[in-house]
């Protein structure tokens, strides 16, 4: 018989590489509406559904407030003892299936043996006891209150028993009892963070696990119908496949000669510029070549709506419509208040490992930041994500508009650094007119242009014209005229 045992979330079992070692006691903390309850729910199902007897020890909530949870999810706790401490008249029936009484009414010893009753009667193999703010009432001291833990955790240490103790902070102003910590096998703590705007954030931690080798640190979760769903925290080096290499073609044959063929399977490229130079044009090509060539592909549009994106589509509109039909192309619109980078990482992993993608576009970096403007260490999450499309053999499209339109261009994210091709695209002005350049700074994947061309999209879509070798200062914004106007393009088609 395997020594773990699933924890009713498959989220924490990956953290755990495995599930939760069995017949051992746990404590799971956090603050009030960190998902708690909820999680305590799920393992008790979890062991329902395996064909074990549960039982939910509740001091701070009625039965009829846990169908209540329950019913949100769409659950039925039926098949689940509950022992709930609310009335004093049920006490004197020992032998019904829930017993109720005041709490606060009743001594510590008396409450606890009235628990140990029920145990001996209903021999559960999973139990949740719900929650020791109100133990530490009862007891008043805390040294009483610790040796009464330590009581229950060595009167289910000769059963075949595995315990969940809930700890909501209250009683404790809410720091964390190190005490309790170290009488518990393992230490599960929940948190509920407020952002100054948008949804409140949760996160998890296995706090310790004792002969565990567990994935440590913050792990983003959320609260959803059906349960409380937890982002194990991506790490590259455990996640990898085998792909070919090869190069990426955009169908565009002079964009692809600026990146020596087209950017190399497992990298990432930034599209970086002012807004409106073209950036999400020049991505939205790769995947239309793409999509023709049968591989399947991914935008997050952060910016603005998908409607609007295909609408300024220009030529590109109608294959992009016809390769979204046939589902061979996806943009995910993502609300920028209600997301979490380990939900977004998950998100991007779906789309890798069940639908197959093999190209991913991020519009805009600047989106991603602004979704999440209270997360701290953003760029390194990006950075991991990242290495994981790349071990994946996924080309990875990052759209990074600067600040600013002519002039000198700045941008707030230093990011360059983590993509493997940086292309740059910049307005220039010549003989009146308002035109864009290109070039491509700099390329991991092998040789590159170092030229600076005319960009033009137009009814004909992506053009690329000749070196721009007349003129000087191009890429800074301020160029110096320094010839005759014959490598500028002129428009063809209809405008």
């Amino acid at each position: 018989m395997s020594n773990r045992i699933s924890s009713g979330n498959p989220g924490l079992d990956a953290i755990l590489k495995g599930g939760l070692p069995r017949n051992r006691l746990y404590l799971l903390e956090g603050s009030p509406g960190s998902g708690k309850t909820t999680f305590a729910l799920q393992f008790l199902l979890e062991g329902l559904r395996r064909g074990d007897r549960c039982l939910y020890i509740t001091l701070s909530e009625t039965s009829e407030e846990l169908r209540a949870v329950a019913s949100s999810h769409g659950w039925s706790l039926d098949g689940i003892d509950l022992f709930e401490f609310a009335s004093a008249e049920a006490v004197l029936g020992g032998d019904r299936d829930q017993s109720v009484l005041y709490s606060w009414e009743v001594e510590l010893g008396e409450t606890v043996r009235l628990i140990e009753e029920q145990v001996e009667r209903i021999n559960p193999r999973r139990v949740v006891f719900d929650s020791l703010s109100e133990m530490r009432l009862l007891a008043q001291d805390p040294l009483r209150y610790r040796r009464q833990v330590l009581a229950l955790k060595q009167y289910f240490a000769g059963r075949d028993t595995t315990v969940m103790l809930v700890d909501d902070l209250t009683s404790s102003g809410g720091e964390r009892d190190t005490h309790l910590h170290s009488l518990c096998h393992g230490v599960i703590t929940l948190e509920r963070l407020t952002l100054e705007f948008g949804a409140a954030r949760r996160r998890m931690q296995v706090q310790k696990m004792r002969g565990v080798d567990f994935t440590a640190g913050y792990h983003d979760l959320i609260i959803r119908k059906g349960g409380l769903e937890i982002f194990p925290r991506l790490i590259a080096a455990d996640h990898g496949a085998d792909y070919t290499n090869g190069l990426t073609s955009s169908g565009v044959a002079e964009l692809d000669d600026l990146l020596g063929g087209g950017p190399m399977r497992g990298t990432c490229t930034l599209l970086t510029g002012p807004a409106g130079t073209g950036k999400t044009s020049i991505a939205m090509q790769f995947l239309v070549a793409a999509c023709g060539r049968g591989e399947r592909t991914t935008m997050y549009q952060f910016d603005e709506r998908v409607g609007t994106l295909l609408s300024r589509a220009g030529a590109l509109e109608s294959s992009l419509q016809q390769h979204i039909d046939s589902g061979c192309l996806v943009i995910r619109q993502v609300n920028p208040a209600e997301l979490s980078p380990g939900e977004f990482a998950a998100m991007v992993r779906r789309e890798v490992e069940e639908r197959g993608s093999r190209i991913i576009v991020i519009d805009s970096l600047n989106g991603y930041l602004a979704a999440m403007p209270q997360e701290q260490q953003l760029i390194l999450q990006m950075h991991e994500l990242l290495s994981y499309l790349n071990h994946h053999g996924v080309v990875t499209f990052l759209i990074n508009p600067q600040h600013g339109l002519v002039g000198s261009m700045s941008s707030s994210l230093n990011i360059s650094y983590i993509a493997d091709a940086v292309v740059l695209i910049r307005f220039f002005e010549a003989e009146g007119r308002i035109r864009k350049a290109i070039s491509v700074l700099k390329n991991r994947g092998g040789a590159h242009e170092d030229s600076v061309r005319e960009l033009r999209i137009d009814a004909e879509g992506i053009r690329i014209g000749e070196p721009l070798t007349k003129f000087r200062g191009v890429l800074t914004g301020t160029p110096e005229y320094m010839g005759i106007a014959e490598p500028l393009m002129e428009d063809r088609g209809a405008p």
